[in-house]
């Protein structure tokens, strides 16, 4: 393993990394009721023009479903149409899709309808999804997850090369099936996979994705899990074949809040980002709490969760890696780690929790006027 790490740093010495800083939206509407759910999405929308002038790369938008307070993002789809008609350099992050609540055929279409809208600036992300409630709702069940996520990605691939698609499967059959509209990036959108379990992340080398981690685990389990996708990708033997739509991108979620005066942007952290993470801990417990065919992983950190739930404070979230917040120089000084470890991009879950929209927005400014600069030289 050791070798097969050197030589990727040597790749990096000769390929430097850019960090790149993205936004990360969950659309939440908390019930101390300080913003209505119709202002969370008008004032998303002007923070993503906002983001866009300050040099972020993408805005990503979770799908959930009966989330009320923690997410309000069921048709990110939607708010990522409205949001190409507002942007014209800002990337947009359809992610994660959980493919097996949705017919790949009717995601093939909206996705290559969001890339022709947005001119080209679409990242398409998938995963399984982890909610029971959701998979009992759309009549799934979670041992198929597996299956019907490799079948769902191979149409969509079949769709992306062009033509008439066809494929026997298990759960879908489709026999030349002509399925417009077409995507405009070429060979396709850059694909990301929502990874979890170290496992995952073998996966998404060997599909060629890029991989996207959540905000679920500590940072010393994600700089394993980097290492370990880092080495599957180096045993590739198309490792070159960057122009062939191959994705070699990690991308990390993160709790950040950055404002000039740091005791004000932790007291800010630690009532909202603070929220975030305990909500977010509640709506993962039944996958924990239960041992769901295929979703092991989740039962095996299901002690890290508990203890979490048990003392979750700002403190013990920073001392974790999954939030980072105060001034601009601590900020940098702790995002140095996840740079250093070949995190490429940093979805910024700046707005998590319910944040007000101006303390958002002055945020997003303080990054891109102090961090972001620092990360590009």
């Amino acid at each position: 393993m050791h070798w097969i790490l050197r030589r990727w740093e040597k790749r990096r010495l000769r390929y430097p990394i850019v960090m790149e800083f993205d936004l990360f939206y969950e659309l939440a509407v908390p019930d101390s009721g300080a913003r209505s759910e119709a202002q969370v999405f008008h004032e998303t929308l002007e923070e993503l023009c906002v983001a866009e002038t300050c040099g972020f790369r993408t805005a990503w938008f979770v799908e959930h479903h009966f989330m009320r307070g923690y997410s309000h993002s069921s048709a990110p789809d939607l708010v990522l149409a409205a949001a190409s008609q507002r942007t014209s350099r800002l990337r947009l992050g359809h992610a994660i899709v959980p493919l097996p609540y949705h017919h790949p055929i009717h995601v093939a279409e909206r996705l290559a309808t969001l890339d022709i809208l947005s001119g080209g600036r679409i990242e398409f992300g998938f995963g399984r999804g982890f909610s029971p409630h959701e998979y009992a709702a759309f009549g799934v069940a979670m041992s198929e997850s597996r299956e019907r996520v490799a079948e769902s990605l191979a149409i969509l691939r079949a769709h992306f090369r062009g033509g008439p698609v066809s494929h026997s499967g298990r759960h879908y059959r489709l026999e030349a099936l002509d399925i417009v509209p077409a995507v405009i990036q070429r060979p396709h959108p850059p694909l990301w996979m929502a990874a979890v379990s170290p496992e995952s992340f073998d996966l998404a080398a060997q599909l060629g994705v890029g991989a996207l981690v959540g905000p679920f685990k500590p940072w010393f389990m994600v700089r394993a899990d980097i290492e370990r996708y880092r080495a599957a990708l180096l045993e590739r033997p198309d490792q070159n074949a960057r122009m062939d739509g191959i994705n070699t991108r990690v991308g990390m979620t993160l709790g950040l809040f950055c404002l000039e005066d740091g005791q004000r942007a932790r007291a800010v952290a630690k009532s909202n980002i603070t929220w975030f993470y305990r909500e977010l801990l509640r709506r993962t417990a039944p996958v924990l709490e239960k041992l769901h065919a295929s979703y092991e992983f989740y039962r095996r950190i299901g002690g890290l969760k508990f203890l979490l739930e048990k003392t979750i404070s700002l403190a013990v979230l920073e001392t974790a890696g999954m939030v980072v917040a105060g001034d601009p120089d601590h900020c940098i000084h702790r995002l140095e780690q996840f740079s250093a470890a070949g995190v490429d991009h940093l979805l910024c879950a700046i707005g998590a929790g319910g944040s007000p929209s101006d303390v958002v927005i002055e945020s997003i400014r303080t990054v891109a006027k102090y961090v972001i600069p620092h990360f590009r030289k």
